[in-house]
């Protein structure tokens, strides 16, 4: 039985851990180096460390935290932010990154995908999805949510799997922070599709939200933020609680 995996996310911006509710009212919550260093040692599968703003401000990922962030954890570490050409990926995991997220960096250019996959392997290349409803409608969105593309999101899952994308990351920006559970509506619409490991991301505000997702078919791991953050769920106990309900994850 395939391991079910707990992932913790560090937004950074301007070098500090940041968390807001459906992608907006950012504000800052702590140092993401004491905050990996936490992590790895709460019991985390992988840690998640995207640069929120490096797209938006047309820059390169910040690597000075990064390396230190790296510098600090031993379990696997997926970076995104600003990631548009393969020098980027290059650069991130020269810094001690695993695994690579796209989002807009292959909204601008798809090709950067399979390009990815072929230098470094599927299993590196991870294809990170914000998606909100748009007239009943999954809509992709870019620039950390900020731009409706029009793109339909079930699609370019479809798309970026082809394309070589070995994991996908599904961000819900209807249920971002708001603690009411994941998207399941949504997750059930991708899974049905696509072949890949699926990390939900989105909506977790309690244990409870983790073993329900973790019963529909294709869902691999459960991202969250805030809830993690601010202590509101510890992870290990919450690994306890999910091996009660019958759910396989590493303790």
């Amino acid at each position: 039985m395939i391991t079910k995996r707990i992932v913790p996310c560090l937004d950074v911006r301007d070098g500090k851990v940041v968390k807001g509710v459906n992608f907006e009212g950012i504000r800052d919550v702590a140092d993401p180096v004491e905050m990996a260093k936490f992590y790895n040692e709460s019991g985390a599968d992988e840690l998640v460390f995207y640069d929120i703003t490096a797209t938006v401000e047309g820059r390169s990922l910040f690597a000075d935290v990064l390396e230190k962030v790296a510098s600090q954890i031993f379990i696997p570490l997926t970076v995104g932010g600003g990631i548009s050409t393969l020098d980027d990926f290059d650069r991130v995991l020269k810094c001690g990154a695993d695994k690579v997220s796209v989002n807009s960096g292959a909204i601008k250019d798809p090709d950067i995908i399979e390009k990815g996959a072929k230098k470094y392997g599927d299993q590196c290349v991870v294809l990170s999805m914000d998606i909100k409803r748009v007239d009943g409608k999954f809509h992709l969105f870019s620039h950390g949510g900020r731009q409706d593309t029009g793109i339909d999101a079930l699609q370019w899952a479809v798309d970026g799997v082809e394309r070589g994308a070995g994991e996908l990351v599904v961000n819900s920006i209807d249920t971002d922070g708001v603690k009411g559970g994941f998207d399941l509506e949504l997750l059930d619409e991708i899974a049905a599709r696509v072949n890949v490991p699926i990390v939900a991301s989105g909506g977790a505000g309690k244990m409870e939200d983790f073993a329900e997702l973790f019963k529909h078919p294709g869902m691999d791991a459960g991202l969250a933020a805030s809830i993690f953050h601010f202590r509101e769920v510890d992870i290990m106990e919450l690994k306890q609680y999910l091996r009660g309900e019958g759910i396989n994850v590493r303790l």
